[in-house]
């Protein structure tokens, strides 16, 4: 399936704004449903704004129990790309205004969405990847050894005061 829009296809649509439904899996990103997002690509001069909701069921590892849970995927898209080269002093991307960049698209005729939703879902993931308010980390049984045989050998060590 092709995940590329052609900037002529935007700029050929009624009021330069062209609708896109995307629904399929994203390597690397692990899921049992396919990710899907509704996005509006507008042109806007030099520029093409790329805005609207992505949602998906991914399946996460807790960072406390290692456990494998789902996590619910639900946010916007704002991204800007610039038709033509930036100034060449910024480089590959230039911060528009407050945590939004401009994404040099360097002379290309499209807009790859599914890199774009790729980085996205990357940059929406929680930092800090919890299975629930409840957990407490507890995945290993109270009888379980933990030890760690090379360190036997300090067992025996006698101190002597003196």
């Amino acid at each position: 399936m092709n995940h590329k829009i052609l900037i002529d296809e935007i700029e050929n649509s009624p009021n330069k704004i062209f609708h896109c439904h995307f629904e399929d899996k994203i390597d690397g990103i692990i899921s049992d449903e396919p990710i899907s997002a509704d996005l509006e690509l507008k042109s806007l001069g030099d520029f093409i704004e790329v805005s609207g909701n992505v949602k998906g069921i991914v399946k996460l590892e807790c960072d406390l129990c290692l456990k494998e849970f789902d996590y619910n995927l639900d946010f916007q898209i704002d991204e800007m790309y610039a038709k033509n080269a930036l100034m060449d002093e910024y480089g590959q991307e230039t911060e528009l205004k407050d945590g939004q960049f401009i994404t040099d698209l360097n002379g290309e005729d499209e807009i790859d969405i599914y890199d774009l939703l790729y980085q996205s879902v990357i940059l929406n993931l929680p930092n800090k990847k919890v299975c629930g308010i409840n957990c407490n980390g507890d995945n290993f049984t109270k009888e379980e050894d933990l030890s760690d045989p090379r360190l036997d050998v300090f067992k025996n060590i006698k101190i002597e005061n003196g």
